[in-house]
C-alpha cells in the first residue's frame, strides 16, 4: 500500500476505494486480510490523510455519494461520522485527554519502577507474548504504521484483559506508531475497549472471532490461545467526565479576514483545500508537532508521514497563493513571524482536544490574548459535533439530516 503523505495520493486511494464503498464494505468490512502492496479491498485505508487533513471528511462523503446511494453506503457514511462524533465527545470532555496523559505519564513511571510490569510491556510491543494474532499485529503496527480496525479491538482487549496492562501504555503505543493516531479516536475506542467509554459494556477477543476474520490473510488465519474468557470484567474509575458546553468558532467570511494574515498549518489540518478559505493568506505557517503525542519515540512510520503531510501540504498551499512560507518551530516566538510578514492576524485551523492542541495553544495565547486569531472550523463539524452528548446513536440517527444541512449529497 502507497501511503505517500500527499493530498494527490488521498485523492488518488479515494478514487481507488469508492467502487468497494457501497454493499462491498459493508459486508467485509471486518475481516483483517493483511497488509496487501495494492492496499486492502475492503476498507478505505484514507484514515492517515483524514488525520493530517490532507483531505476531509465532506469531500469523502461528497465523492461516495456520488457512486453509491446513502443507503448502499450506509455502513462507510457512518464509519466517517464515528471519526466525527469521537472528536465531538472529547472536545466536550476535555478532562478524558488530560487525565489519559496525567495517567500514561504514570504508568510510564511505575514500569521503570517494577521490573515484572517492564518485562510484560517489552513482550507486548516487541510482539513476544506467545500469543500469535497478538504478536503479529504488535509486528504489523511497527512494521507498517497501520492496523485493520478490528485488530486494533482485538489487540486492545488482549493488552487489557489477557495480558492486564495499562490501557494507557497501549494507546500510547498506538499513537506512537500508528500513521493515523488520532487523540480522539485512540483514546477513546481504548476506552470503550475497556468498558470506560460506555460504562460497563466492555470488548473481549475470542479466538473463534480472530480465526474467522483472519482466514483470509496470507499466512492463513491467526490463532489466540490463551485469552481472558467471559469472567474478565470491565474496567472502572471513579472519574465521571461531565459534559461541557461547546464554544465553537462561527463560520468565517471574506470580511473576518479583510486584513492580511497568515494561515496557520498543523498535524491535523496540514493543507488548504479542504478549509474552503474566503480570501488568500499573505504567509503560510508551517507548524509541525508529531512528538507531542507522547514522551517515547515515534514510529518511523508515523514520523514520515506526520512530517510528510505538513511539508507537501504547506508547500503546495505557498504556491497556490503566491506567499511565502516559513516553519514555526517549537519555542520560538509567532508575533515575528507575522511582523515580517506584515500580517495582522493568524487564521488557525481548529486545534481539536489532544496533543495538537496542547502543543500549540501555549504559543498563541499572547495573540489571542490581541484578538489576532481567527480559527477555522468546517460546517460538518460545527454541525456534528454538539450531538456528540453520549453514545454514537444520537449522532447516526441525525447523518441524513447532518448531510443534507452541510450539503452533502453527491
Amino acid at each position: 500500500m502507497d501511503f505517500t503523505p500527499t493530498r494527490a495520493r488521498g485523492l488518488a486511494r479515494l478514487d481507488q476505494f469508492l467502487p468497494a464503498a457501497g454493499r462491498r464494505y459493508a459486508e467485509t468490512r471486518n475481516a483483517d486480510d493483511g497488509p496487501r502492496a495494492d492496499g486492502r479491498g475492503n476498507v478505505s485505508q484514507l484514515s492517515p490523510w483524514l488525520h493530517a487533513g490532507l483531505i476531509g471528511e465532506p469531500e469523502v462523503l461528497e465523492a461516495v455519494l456520488r457512486q453509491h446511494s446513502p443507503r448502499a453506503a450506509e455502513k462507510f457514511i457512518a464509519e466517517v461520522f464515528w471519526r466525527i462524533y469521537f472528536k465531538g465527545y472529547l472536545e466536550q470532555r476535555p478532562a478524558i485527554w488530560a487525565d489519559y496523559v496525567k495517567g500514561r505519564d504514570g504508568a510510564l513511571a511505575a514500569l521503570e519502577a517494577n521490573a515484572g510490569l517492564r518485562k510484560g510491556y517489552a513482550e507486548a510491543v516487541d510482539g513476544r507474548t506467545g500469543i500469535d494474532a497478538f504478536d503479529t499485529w504488535a509486528h504489523e503496527l511497527v512494521a507498517t504504521g497501520y492496523l485493520h480496525n478490528h485488530a486494533r479491538m482485538w489487540f486492545a482487549s488482549i493488552w487489557i484483559f489477557t495480558l492486564k496492562l495499562d490501557w494507557r501504555l497501549g494507546a500510547d503505543f498506538f499513537l506512537r506508531h500508528l500513521m493515523d493516531a488520532d487523540a480522539a479516536s485512540n483514546t477513546l475506542s481504548w476506552r470503550w475497549v475497556a468498558g470506560l467509554h460506555t460504562k460497563g459494556k466492555h470488548y473481549l477477543a475470542r479466538a473463534d472471532n480472530i480465526a474467522r476474520y483472519t482466514a483470509g490473510r496470507p499466512e492463513g488465519a491467526l490463532a489466540a490461545a490463551r485469552l481472558a474468557g467471559d469472567e474478565a470484567q470491565p474496567l472502572t474509575e471513579a472519574q465521571d467526565y461531565a459534559r461541557q458546553k461547546l464554544d465553537l468558532p462561527a463560520p468565517v467570511t471574506a470580511a473576518d479576514l479583510a486584513e492580511p494574515f497568515a494561515l496557520l498549518l498543523h498535524d491535523e489540518a496540514a493543507h488548504h483545500a479542504p478549509l474552503s478559505l474566503p480570501a488568500a493568506p499573505a504567509l503560510i505557517i508551517a507548524a509541525g508537532r508529531p512528538a507531542a503525542r507522547s514522551p517515547g519515540a515515534m514510529g518511523s512510520h508515523a514520523l514520515h508521514f506526520a512530517g510528510g503531510a505538513l511539508a507537501s501540504g504547506a508547500a503546495e498551499a505557498a504556491a497556490a497563493y503566491g506567499c511565502p512560507l516559513v516553519e514555526w518551530r517549537d519555542g520560538q516566538p509567532l508575533a515575528p513571524l507575522l511582523t515580517e510578514a506584515g500580517a495582522q492576524r493568524v487564521a488557525v485551523p481548529y486545534l481539536p482536544a489532544g496533543w495538537t492542541r496542547d502543543a500549540l495553544a501555549p504559543g498563541l495565547m499572547a495573540l489571542d490574548a490581541e484578538g489576532r486569531v481567527t480559527r477555522l472550523l468546517g460546517d460538518l463539524d460545527r454541525a456534528t459535533w454538539p450531538h456528540a452528548k453520549a453514545g454514537f446513536f444520537g449522532i447516526a440517527k441525525q447523518i441524513e439530516t447532518l448531510l443534507a444541512q452541510c450539503g452533502i449529497a453527491g
